[in-house]
């Protein structure tokens, strides 16, 4: 648009690609989001001192602050988003409730009122019946956010949420509502103006979570039919038009499996996910907010939205997917390569090669975005794209992603805000292969293990030192299996036979690239070569998960089962950081009797507070933390006798 930029920026941030893209950078302050993203002072004196004109807020901190947007508007200086009033209105639960009512929204039962503290919550949550839902008042992004089944989850739910709320919001209050079970998350993109015109742009099926923040999105909904989206889309409306709200804004509903929808909340900023409408609309979301701001009217009526094929954006977090479907990790991206060459796929990200993920900001690595003509098309694209994404130095969940869009339930749209405790009753454990799969894995791993022992074969004036074999008899072990194959370096193929089957790998890959772009039985197959050390280990990343696999030659196979076994450490009688963090509070001493499930310490990561309990009865035998402490993983946090 030709419009020239100035990033603010937290030191942590210095090196951030969007310090980089800027024309101008301002620093403002140190990596606690309370001196830097959140001090409003700071920021309006990068706005002094540039001179900028106006201000776009993007997703978090204070895109929906509206002291800060007071701040600006005294200033005369342009907010690129709605006014302070609108979002007072919404950004308090309370309020927006009342408000949603006012204009005939569906809203959900629940108190309405502020909760004093953790007995009034209890009382409250009795009152209006188990399960709720304990969430903060000044909230969103699923943070602050518990579900309460019973007296002892509201009293724990409380304390947590509110400490989120603070150090999130800076506003501890919180409400209590009736908890819907097995809803759907959908929400309804809306557009407007100032001059009264208002409209909505579809929606977005939200409904894969956990912790109340999404994890894949797509849109249109598979479940909704064009009745209930244009009474949905008219309540949004009508919502907007009661506000005299204008600019981009979505109103979140909870729908039934009846396809009764309630006002969940509105926010008022661009959303994450906001990608996937603009691909399905060919509306550019962040072009028509500028254009709002600068006080034109909307391009588009009601009668011009149409739905234009699918689009699903899968939400790549630098997380462990293993545990509690993701507990942060932090680090430094080694290697970075971006899917981008793949038709219908859009990265929306905010890191290159050389970033680094810190332990101060939300995971989120990048906006996978694909897009198709059918949500078939669609999911297709999104596995090639997961499959050639390439991220080193940190764990991240695209093995979950992955095995989502594979799944039964997901594939066939059977899905619900509690799709992964219900499909992964025991948290995600990994893909399961099916017997072809793992015949394919195997394969792979055995043309790894020639091409790299021929590479190994070098020219000594012009003459080779030992003439390459073509024949290996192999051992390739992974996941307690132990499967004999033969190998045969055949033209420009090479065969394994595993058992009575054989199975042709085409020798066109190349060892140096991360991507291994081949061929199985004429099958296309995208895999992800890691590494291989001298004693066979070999590192692949095959339909998005992580694989340890070890190939030897027959007789080395033999000579390493004689070697003695490490043996695995005693971690019995410690508390281990799960993730990366900052220790909030220590709820224990030395020589303390504790009992299994009774909290010892709360860690701070990526703005998420999480308890961690004893996990048995037991002495405290040591303590090596306190509070304000930033720790590992795997760190030992408290010893037990």
């Amino acid at each position: 648009m030709g419009i020239k930029t100035v990033a603010v920026y937290s030191t942590a941030d210095s090196n951030s690609l969007h310090v980089k893209m800027a024309d101008e950078a301002v620093c403002i302050g140190p990596p606690a989001a309370k001196e830097s993203y959140l001090d409003t002072e700071k920021i309006l004196k990068a706005v002094e001192d540039t001179g900028a004109q106006a201000v776009h807020p993007g997703y978090g901190f204070l895109s929906e602050n509206s002291q800060f947007v007071a701040e600006l508007e005294k200033r005369n200086i342009v907010f690129i988003g709605p006014s302070a009033k609108a979002i007072v209105g919404m950004g308090d639960k309370l309020e927006s409730k009342r408000l949603a009512m006012a204009a005939g929204v569906n809203t959900i039962p629940g108190f309405d009122g502020v909760i004093k503290d953790a007995d009034h919550c209890v009382s409250i949550s009795r009152d209006v019946g188990y399960p709720v839902m304990i969430k903060a008042s000044a909230g969103g992004g699923g943070k602050g956010m518990r579900i309460a089944y019973n007296d002892n989850d509201a009293r724990e739910g409380f304390k947590l949420s509110s400490q989120e709320a603070a150090s999130s919001f800076g506003d501890d209050r919180m409400l209590v509502e009736k908890f819907i079970d097995t809803p759907r998350h959908i929400e309804i993109q809306v557009l407007a103006d100032k001059h009264g015109n208002t409209i909505y742009l579809n929606e977005r099926e939200c409904s894969i979570q956990r912790r109340n923040q999404k994890v894949i999105e797509e849109a249109p909904s598979i479940f909704l039919d064009a009745a209930t989206r244009a009474k949905m889309g008219e309540q949004a409306v009508s919502l907007c038009k009661r506000l005299g709200y204008y600019s981009a804004g979505t109103v979140e509903f909870l729908v039934d499996s009846q396809k009764q929808f309630y006002f969940l909340e509105m926010n008022t900023r661009l959303q994450v996910e906001h990608p996937i409408t603009e691909s399905i609309t060919g509306i550019d979301l962040v072009h028509q907010m500028i254009r709002v701001a600068e006080g034109y009217s909307l391009k588009h009526t009601q009668s011009d939205i149409e739905i234009r094929g699918w689009s699903i954006e899968s939400r790549v977090y630098a997380e462990d997917p293993y545990k509690n479907f993701g507990l942060p990790s932090i680090g430094r991206l080694y290697k970075y390569i971006e899917p981008t060459h793949i038709p219908g796929v859009r990265c929306d990200s905010g890191v290159e090669e050389g970033s680094a993920i810190s332990v101060y900001y939300d995971p989120m690595i990048c906006k996978l975005v694909c897009s198709g003509p059918t949500r078939q098309d669609a999911i297709a694209t999104s596995l090639a794209a997961l499959d050639s994404y390439v991220i080193r130095g940190v764990t991240h969940n695209i093995p979950l992603l992955r095995d989502i869009l594979t799944e039964d339930n997901f594939t066939s749209g059977n899905i619900s805000t509690n799709y992964l405790p219900q499909t992964y009753p025991k948290g995600f454990t990994g893909r399961t292969l099916s017997v072809r799969d793992e015949k394919k894995l195997t394969a792979l791993a055995a043309a790894i293990f020639v091409k790299k022992e021929l590479r190994s074969y070098d020219l000594v004036s012009g003459k080779l030192m030992h003439p390459p074999p073509t024949k290996w008899t192999l051992v390739v072990m992974y996941q307690d299996k132990e499967i004999d194959v033969e190998v045969e370096l055949v033209g420009d193929k090479i065969k394994v036979y595993i058992n009575d089957e054989t199975l042709e790998v085409k020798n066109s890959f190349n060892l140096a690239s991360p991507l291994i772009q081949s061929e199985i039985d004429t099958e296309p197959l995208t895999s992800q070569f890691v590494s291989k050390t001298p004693a066979g280990h070999i590192h692949l990343i095959f339909e998005g998960s992580d694989y340890k696999i070890r190939v030897l030659t027959k007789d080395a196979s033999e000579l390493a089962a004689l070697l003695p076994k490490k043996q695995k450490s005693n971690v019995s009688k410690t508390l281990l950081a799960p993730m990366p963090g900052i220790v909030k509070s220590v709820t224990c001493q030395v020589g303390d009797k504790v009992y299994e499930g009774q909290e010892l310490c709360i860690i701070e990561a990526m703005k998420m507070q999480n308890s961690l309990p004893a996990t048995q009865d037991a002495v405290v035998k040591t303590i090596n933390i306190k509070a304000g402490d930033q720790v590992a993983e795997s760190e030992i946090l408290i010893e037990f006798q």
